[in-house]
């Protein structure tokens, strides 16, 4: 059988898989934690998910999480938060983004929200506020791979 777990990072790796073009490696960035993945060996990626059938979908962030964030933001320079928001979509935020809206030192109760309407982006916010911009479905690409990177022809 399949875990939810497993179900849910699968979405998030077919997206990066198909989003990227390119020669492609993903391994786990730690053994404490299962939602923590190095991607090209450059890139870290944490991955959240909601099991709820329709927006708004809320994610919660306790305080391991959020060190566990900023440990691969110190490792590997760049990290992804991706909030998969059941089979509608992947929100994937930069850490900065993800700083604007969460509580800087990984406060007990922190969250975020992921909101769409039909045809739409997705509204994030958080205890600090909300994002100034909505995040595209699409904007996977242009947020984990910048465009000097050489795809595969």
């Amino acid at each position: 059988m399949i875990s939810e777990f497993e179900f849910f990072h699968g979405a998030v790796f077919a997206r990066i898989l198909h989003s990227g073009q390119q020669v492609l490696s993903i391994k786990p960035y730690s053994e404490a934690d299962n939602a923590a993945y190095v991607v090209n060996d450059s890139k870290a990626v944490y991955i959240k998910y909601s099991t709820k059938r329709l927006s708004p979908w809320r994610f919660s962030f306790q305080p391991r999480h959020h060190d566990m964030i900023v440990q691969m933001k110190e490792d590997m320079g760049e990290v992804f938060i991706c909030l998969v928001c059941n089979n509608d979509g992947v929100v994937v935020l930069t850490f900065d983004e993800f700083q604007n809206v969460v509580n800087a030192d990984g406060g007990a109760g922190d969250w975020l929200s992921a909101a769409r309407n039909k045809r739409q982006m997705y509204l994030v916010k958080g205890p600090l506020g909300r994002l100034t911009f909505k995040v595209g479905k699409d904007d996977f690409a242009g947020k984990l791979f910048s465009v000097s990177e050489t795809p595969i022809l």
